[in-house]
C-alpha cells in the first residue's frame, strides 16, 4: 500500500464502527495501518440499521463504514462530515447450501422462485435489525408474490453470518450477501441472485463529524481505496467501487 500521510500524534487511538459484509476488509487494513502507523484501530461492526442507531445515540467512532443510504443520512443530520466520503465497494445477494448438498437451479427469477418454495427452510437476516440484504429480500417476497409462504419457512438470524445456520442444520437454503456467505465454513456458495432482480449494496466510508482523530480517519478511508486492500474484497466476494 501505499504511504500514509503524516498523522497528529495524539492520535493514538481510532475507533471504527463497520456494517456487515465490509467489516472483512476494514480488519484487514486495520491492522496494515497499525503496523504502518503506531496507531491502534478498534473495529466493531453491526448491521446497517444498528450502526445507524449508535452513531446517532452519541456514542464515541471516529469512522464509519456502512451501506450509502444509512451513511447519507447520517451526513445529512450532522454526523458524519461527509467532505471525507469516500467509495469503497458494493456487493450482492448470493444463495447458499450447505457443503455437500445439491445446489438448485437459480440462474433465472423462476427458477429462484422454484428454489425458495421447494426449500423447507430458508435463513436470511432479519429486516427488524436493520441488515441490508433482509430488508430487500422481504420486499422482493412481496414482488414474487410468495410472501405469506416465505414467513412460515424463515429462519431469522438478528446479525452475523447467515450460513451458520446451514451448517447447524437450521436451515437449508441461505440467502446473503455473497462475501458473507464466503466466510463460512461448510457452506457452499450456489451463486448469486439472477441479474434482473439482484440488489447491490454499496458501502461508503467517512469520518465522524465529532471525531478529534479527523486526519487519522481520513489516511485510513485513503488506504481502504488502495490496491491491497481491492485485491483483498475481491477475494471475499466484494466488487471495489471506482476512485
Amino acid at each position: 500500500m501505499s504511504s500514509l500521510v503524516a498523522l497528529p500524534a495524539s492520535a493514538d487511538e481510532l475507533r471504527v464502527l463497520a456494517a456487515g459484509a465490509i467489516a472483512p476488509i476494514v480488519r484487514t487494513v486495520a491492522a496494515d495501518f497499525e503496523r504502518r502507523s503506531g496507531i491502534h484501530v478498534k473495529v466493531d461492526n453491526a448491521t446497517g440499521g444498528v450502526v445507524d442507531k449508535r452513531v446517532r445515540s452519541g456514542e464515541t467512532v471516529d469512522v464509519v463504514v456502512a451501506p450509502e443510504g444509512v451513511l447519507r443520512g447520517l451526513g445529512k443530520d450532522g454526523y458524519l462530515n461527509l467532505t471525507s466520503e469516500r467509495a469503497i465497494a458494493r456487493v450482492g445477494i448470493a444463495v447458499a447450501v450447505k457443503q455437500g448438498a445439491p445446489s438448485p437451479a437459480i440462474a433465472t427469477v423462476a427458477q429462484f422462485r422454484k428454489a425458495l418454495l421447494d426449500a423447507p427452510s430458508v435463513a436470511m437476516i432479519d429486516p427488524k435489525a436493520g441488515g441490508s440484504s433482509g430488508i430487500y429480500l422481504e420486499r422482493l417476497f412481496e414482488q414474487l408474490g410468495i410472501a405469506a409462504q416465505m414467513h412460515a419457512k424463515e429462519v431469522l438470524v438478528p446479525g452475523g453470518l447467515v450460513a451458520e445456520k446451514l451448517v447447524d442444520g437450521s436451515a437449508v437454503l441461505a440467502l446473503h450477501q455473497q462475501s458473507e456467505i464466503l466466510q463460512v465454513k461448510g457452506a457452499k456458495l450456489v451463486g448469486p441472485l439472477p441479474a434482473a432482480i439482484q440488489n447491490y449494496t454499496v458501502y461508503v466510508g467517512a469520518v465522524d463529524a465529532r471525531s478529534s482523530s479527523g486526519a487519522a480517519g481520513r489516511a485510513f478511508l485513503t488506504l481502504l481505496g488502495e490496491e491491497e486492500a481491492r485485491r483483498a474484497m475481491v477475494e471475499h466476494g466484494l466488487m471495489p467501487e471506482a476512485q
